[in-house]
């Protein structure tokens, strides 16, 4: 069967996608028009014109961008479903709505998520664009760079585009799956935990030490990053904080 692909375009946004996406493709580019003018607020640069592909299917999605089936095998069960897109320079690749609305779950807010996942990639997207350090451009290099800090690149996307809101009920699920959580979140956690971290920097510091925190990679590591994002305080000190943080929202207390 011959499908049909069309354009849509918004002031900022072109989106390809198939000819029957098309009403819901709208609302995805009236998401990162919105998206786009929030982060401006915050981000000093941001990504003029960027083309979104909105794929059918996630095997179509997998074979566009090799690097999103790697970082998938390397997260936890419970964030998988939200791994519905990839980033690279000027460019989205996304799943169409009605597959993510079809891939969420039952309970609440994880429809939310997924829906909300072409704000995130495109938040991702400005950090790359903001940052010297994080890609894109995806390159062996910068790739390994991205796993050691994607709790910090995929937890201020979830941050700024308000997924960490609808996170409760898959925060829930995985801290009763598996081992407890690595501080800062590993690869593993980094999709699903990164933005309860920005988060809380974000609520004890304000939201520019959170960005601050994304643009600025600490040259000594994360750790040390850390340190000196929370003024100073022991590591430990922010890990107990940071787990009791997660407990909280994990029982509905945020």
């Amino acid at each position: 069967m011959n499908v049909s692909w069309v354009e849509t375009t918004s002031p900022h946004f072109s989106a390809r996608h198939e000819e029957h996406d098309g009403d819901d493709v709208v609302g995805v580019l009236e998401l990162l028009e919105g998206t786009k003018e929030r982060l401006a607020e915050a981000f000093e640069v941001l990504p003029d014109h960027v083309a979104v592909v909105v794929h059918p299917t996630p095997f179509a999605l997998s074979l566009a961008q090799p690097y999103l089936p790697i970082i998938r095998r390397l997260t936890a069960p419970a964030a998988r479903r939200y791994l519905v897109g990839w980033f690279q320079h000027d460019e989205i690749h996304v799943l169409a709505p009605r597959v993510l609305e079809a891939r969420a779950s039952s309970v609440s807010g994880s429809r939310e998520m997924n829906l909300l996942a072409p704000a995130a990639l495109y938040t991702q997207l400005a950090i790359g664009a903001s940052s010297a350090r994080l890609p894109p451009p995806f390159r062996p290099g910068s790739f390994v760079r991205y796993v050691r800090w994607a709790w910090l690149a995929a937890g201020a996307a979830q941050y700024f585009s308000g997924q960490t809101a609808f996170a409760r009920p898959a925060i829930a699920r995985r801290l009763h799956e598996g081992p407890e959580p690595s501080f800062p979140p590993g690869i593993r956690d980094a999709q699903l935990l990164g933005g309860t971290l920005v988060d809380l920097l974000a609520r004890e510091q304000g939201e520019p030490a959170a960005v601050r925190l994304a643009l600025e990679l600490h040259p000594k590591g994360p750790e040390a990053a850390l340190v000196d994002a929370f003024s100073g305080r022991p590591l430990a000190h922010t890990e107990r904080t940071w787990r009791a943080h997660l407990a909280k929202i994990a029982a509905g207390n945020r």
